[in-house]
């Protein structure tokens, strides 16, 4: 197996992730339609979830559930670092395209570099 394999594939989920997170912004929380469809409470479970989801948006739940998760990566090594970042871009990147891209970004960056950094590599004290 290749040893760029696990990369391109992780970015591709990425990307995918990535395209995800605009299709909730534009199909769900940006169209107007749902605007009228949710106006009877109840109606329809998409309105329960564009509820929840605009609740979180505007509590930033998932820029800080990146940032924490990428800011605790850079202080735990090994594997399991690597996977808090991977978690980490997970918050992030819906939280970048979902209105909280000043967080997001911190969160982003934080993670990115975390996955990047040589498992191998000491660090002092």
């Amino acid at each position: 197996m290749s040893r760029s394999l696990p990369a391109a594939v992780l970015v591709l989920c990425l990307g995918l992730w990535l395209a995800a997170s605009y299709g909730v912004r534009y199909g769900l929380m940006e169209d107007g339609r749902w605007v009228e469809l949710c106006a009877l409470p109840a109606a329809y479970w998409q309105c329960e979830v564009r509820s929840l989801l605009g609740l979180g948006i505007h509590y930033q739940v998932m820029a800080w559930s990146g940032l924490g998760l990428a800011l605790l990566a850079q202080v735990i090594g090994g594997r399991r670092g690597w996977w808090l970042a991977l978690l980490g871009l997970v918050f992030a990147v819906p939280a970048l395209v979902l209105y909280t891209a000043s967080i997001a970004t911190f969160a982003l960056v934080l993670a990115g570099l975390r996955l990047v950094r040589d498992a191998g590599a000491t660090r002092p004290l």
